[in-house]
């Protein structure tokens, strides 16, 4: 396919761009919607939690906005960088633009955000079976009586049977292909909003594959991608999610929206269903990207690839499986509510947004490229500024995380 001359080229010949894709096929609405997609999740619920400890929709508003130059510049910045590497996952872009040592701890980052994600995942459920157990038992007798619900419609057997039954056989496959704080006075608060922010827009660890897989990779047709996605998922979070619901309970709306609602309201037990329904078939998709982390995690450039044979890969899968469930059921049954589980997802999700993409991997690029000194200085200004605010929001999000469990 020839291409026009300019920005109309891609940043790599076609052999390259595609990151080993020989006709990537991917349209520019196609990967619109897939942004879209991997961003636009449980963070959702929590929008109108955030607008109310950042002191009010304005101030949270203000804070998305400029939030919003980060989240594209990182986008854009990992495309450039997956051209210039060829490589099509984003740990891959980040071990050959940054280094082994860079990559790894990528990785790690990579895992543990995928855990705490799979840990709100179950949150969110363990929530929504709540209300639903609530709305389907009468709490009481014909005398009005209080009665202790039975031992059915406890979180705790329903999260964890839901689990062993639903969610554990989906996990299990080696591939998923048939799924195609009270509000404070201080001006510091509306800070507060910046991890929620980060979870709810975070798409950059799937944007480098859906980057390659497109077929115009020109930058600045990536870049017109880009904004388009997050501002298409800054009006739904701002409009249809947070300041909704900020507006209709105010500071008293909770961490996850939905408890906010009646438990006995149809149309409120419909969008319980729903959404409990996506949240259960998102969650294998987590785990299945976990064990490729971990895979890449244990191997080493020593061994390199080694021959396992099918029943020895499929016990380490399921066992792999097996202890990712464990474990993430175990933390979301004692997390008192996901609030607290998002503030430390968003402070991870700073890596991914701020740290790797503009961050470190800019400054690297920087020496690879014949720059004027002028462009140089700015683009190395522009990534220590993204590598600070990353580790402000880290800092911040883990520090609020940790206090709000010790209380």
């Amino acid at each position: 396919m020839e291409r026009a001359a300019g920005e109309g080229r891609p940043l790599l010949p076609a052999a390259g761009g595609s990151a080993g894709l020989s006709s990537p096929e991917l349209s520019s609405a196609g990967a619109v919607f897939i942004l879209l997609k991997s961003a636009l999740g449980a963070g959702l619920l929590s929008f109108p939690w955030a607008f109310g400890r950042a002191g009010g929709a304005v101030p949270a508003l203000l804070v998305e906005l400029g939030s919003l130059v980060f989240l594209v510049s990182g986008l854009a910045v990992l495309g450039y960088a997956a051209a210039l590497s060829a490589q099509p996952t984003y740990q891959g872009v980040v071990r050959a633009v940054c280094g082994a040592a860079v990559g790894k701890l990528c990785e790690v980052c990579f895992l543990l955000n995928l855990f705490m994600i799979s840990v709100a995942l179950l949150r969110v459920v363990g929530d929504q079976l709540e209300k639903l157990c609530d709305s389907l038992y009468l709490n009481g007798t014909l005398s009005g009586a209080p009665q202790l619900p039975p031992w059915y419609v406890d979180q705790r057997f329903t999260l964890s049977a839901l689990c062993v039954l639903v969610i554990f056989p989906l996990s299990v496959p080696r591939e998923i292909g048939f799924q195609k704080y009270s509000r404070s006075s201080s001006w510091t608060s509306i800070f507060s909003v910046i991890p929620t922010i980060c979870f709810g827009f975070q798409c950059h660890e799937a944007c480098v594959a859906i980057y390659s897989s497109m077929r115009n990779q020109s930058f600045s047709h990536w870049v017109a991608v880009s904004v388009l996605s997050m501002l298409i998922c800054l009006l739904i979070y701002s409009l249809t999610a947070g300041l909704y619901g900020y507006l209709t309970f105010g500071e008293a709306v909770a961490s996850d929206v939905l408890m906010s609602y009646p438990g006995n309201d149809p149309v409120v037990i419909i969008a319980r269903l729903l959404f409990g329904v996506s949240i259960v078939t998102i969650y294998p998709i987590v785990v299945l990207l976990g064990r490729s982390v971990v895979k890449d995690l244990w191997a080493t450039p020593k061994r390199g690839a080694v021959a396992v044979s099918e029943a020895h890969e499929r016990c380490s899968r399921v066992a792999l499986t097996v202890t990712w469930m464990a474990a993430t059921l175990g933390i979301a049954l004692f997390v008192p509510d996901i609030g607290k589980v998002i503030e430390l997802i968003g402070g991870i999700s700073a890596f991914f947004i701020f740290i790797f993409p503009a961050g470190l991997c800019l400054v690297c690029m920087t020496g690879t490229r014949s720059l004027g000194p002028r462009k140089r200085a700015a683009l190395i200004a522009w990534g220590v500024l993204s590598v600070l605010g990353g580790a402000f929001v880290c800092g911040q999000s883990a520090a609020l995380a940790v206090l709000g469990l010790l209380r």
